[in-house]
């Protein structure tokens, strides 16, 4: 699978993440010599995880039919929280992400083995990942930055997500942004 399909908070509060993030990176990257951080794709809320978006590039329009008819909604970033000790982010309210959610991964219809292994529907939690083990940290990094967030990224901002973007996992870079439906 070689795509996902995200959301982006604004501009100014993106910039803010990343301003965070690197600080934190930087601080744990020269701590050793082979710890296999890469930087990690610009911030982003992951609405639909690359199960069934193959290559090939035939959901590519199922997912454009779907947002086409999805309309503009609020979503409002939260409080920091981790999974477990291996994943710091920032929490996600909105009713309306999980509907699309449900209706990108039906409109795309990859297996049900392939929406377990990537942890969709039933089992989606949306947020925005701030750090993880997997990018080199270590557990009581994870814990420390959770306490950090809270205090470098509040106040957590609300904002009407107008797109999706689209990122491809190989360049590690935004392939396409698709726009949900304007409201009446």
């Amino acid at each position: 699978m070689h795509f996902f399909i995200g959301i982006v908070p604004p501009e100014d509060y993106k910039e803010q993440i990343s301003v965070f993030r690197n600080k934190w990176a930087k601080a744990f990257r020269n701590r050793w010599d082979d710890n296999g951080f890469r930087d990690p794709v610009e911030p982003h809320i992951t609405v639909k995880a690359q199960s069934g978006l193959t290559e090939d590039m035939n959901w590519l329009e199922k997912v454009r039919e779907t947002c086409s008819s999805f309309p503009i909604f609020q979503l409002t970033l939260s409080e920091p929280a981790t999974f477990g000790t291996a994943v710091t982010f920032l929490s996600v309210e909105s009713k309306e992400i999980y509907n699309l959610h449900k209706n990108l991964v039906d409109a795309v219809s990859p297996p049900p083995e392939l929406i377990d292994r990537y942890i969709e529907l039933d089992h989606f939690i949306p947020h925005l990942t701030l750090g993880q083990t997997r990018w080199g940290m270590n557990e009581a990094e994870i814990i420390e930055m959770k306490l950090a967030a809270r205090e470098a990224l509040s106040p957590f901002p609300s904002f009407d997500v107008k797109f999706v973007r689209v990122f491809d996992i190989k360049k590690n870079a935004p392939f396409e942004d698709i726009k949900l439906a304007k409201l009446f």
